[in-house]
């Protein structure tokens, strides 16, 4: 089969097409013929090497974190998968690869396809998909008439935050470009808050809940919005210690990550609200929830654009370059 591997690491680096050996399924997993995948910044922090610390992948090794592709295989002790069925899903840290044809996946990691998309939207929901559930219904429990600030709103995180927040009940405050206001309210905001001519800071009091995807200005800026007893979460670090022991990190990098937050954890501390960084993990059950969610209507996929498999390259480079607005897909197999 054919796959985008990166061969080092290093800030830019173009992945490089290979041919690779057809993955076999093994007791319950499943073997899945990739028809979209989608770019998210991960791949792109991976690839630099800023998270070689905790997520220790040895070049060579295929990319890519979501899929919406065709069973053509099951493994022994698969229950809830057959071939032919459309799955989509995100593999779990150190199964990661999805920039190729074909991928092994675990049962656990998969749901059925929502009817509703097709394979490029599908495609471009696990991740950031995920990501919105772990943040707004696990870690901070959402309830219907609390305040949620949530940053970068046109972006593949913010967009599905935007609506799942809608759907729980809350009021949502989002920072955006001018250029970007209509589209963020279309999906639910209810206040825009123009990140290059407004401070959300000196604009917004009393939020429950914070939702951070943006730098460590950024985030220390949040705690202000913030009313006592309220929750920031933040996915773009610092990780804290809570994220360090549920990796199982050894004792060298727990130290590390509990002074890389001390700062913040401390701020918040003395403001009497909670910091806690999320990393977000596969899941196929939240995957489901999210896919009904879908079908119902409650939340729509945001494709800015998709690019064809030999241009995965590009897709990345439009990634990187900031300006996309929801995801961005690759198109696999039409």
């Amino acid at each position: 089969m054919k796959a985008y591997q990166l061969e080092r690491y290093g800030k830019g680096q173009r992945l490089a097409l290979a041919e690779q050996p057809d993955p076999v399924a093994g007791s319950g997993e499943v073997l899945i013929e990739i028809r979209a995948t989608a770019i998210n910044q991960l791949d792109g922090k991976i690839r630099d090497g800023a998270f070689k610390p905790i997520l220790p992948y040895k070049p060579p090794f295929v990319l890519g974190h979501d899929l919406a592709g065709i069973v053509t295989a099951v493994g022994a002790d698969v229950r809830h998968f057959k071939v032919g069925d459309a799955v989509y899903g995100r593999p779990r840290d150190g199964r990661i690869g999805t920039f190729a044809e074909r991928i092994v996946v675990s049962e656990a990691d998969l749901a059925a396809k929502p009817a509703s998309l097709s394979m490029a939207e599908a495609a471009s929901i696990p991740l950031v998909g995920l990501t919105a559930w772990q943040v707004l219904v696990e870690r901070a429990d959402l309830k219907r008439g609390q305040k949620i600030l949530i940053h970068a709103g046109s972006g593949g995180v913010g967009t599905t935050a935007i609506q799942l927040a809608k759907h729980l009940g809350a009021t949502v405050a989002t920072t955006a470009s001018a250029a970007n206001a209509d589209m963020v309210r279309r999906l639910g905001a209810d206040v825009v808050i123009d990140y290059k001519t407004q401070d959300f800071s000196e604009l917004l009091s009393g939020y429950d809940v914070v939702l951070n995807s943006l730098d460590g200005k950024t985030l220390k800026q949040s705690l202000k919005v913030l009313k006592p007893g309220g929750k920031l979460i933040s996915i773009s670090g610092p990780p804290d210690p809570a994220f360090a022991k549920a990796q199982g990190l050894n004792s060298v990098k727990r130290l590390v990550l509990r002074l890389m937050s001390a700062g913040i954890r401390r701020k918040a501390k003395r403001q009497g609200v909670a910091y806690s960084f999320l990393f977000m993990h596969a899941d196929g059950g939240q995957l489901g929830n999210l896919g009904a969610l879908i079908d119902q209507g409650s939340i729509q996929a945001v494709v800015d654009r998709t690019f064809p498999f030999e241009g995965l390259n590009e897709a990345v480079d439009y990634v990187d370059s900031g300006r996309a607005k929801g995801k961005v897909v690759v198109t696999v197999r039409p």
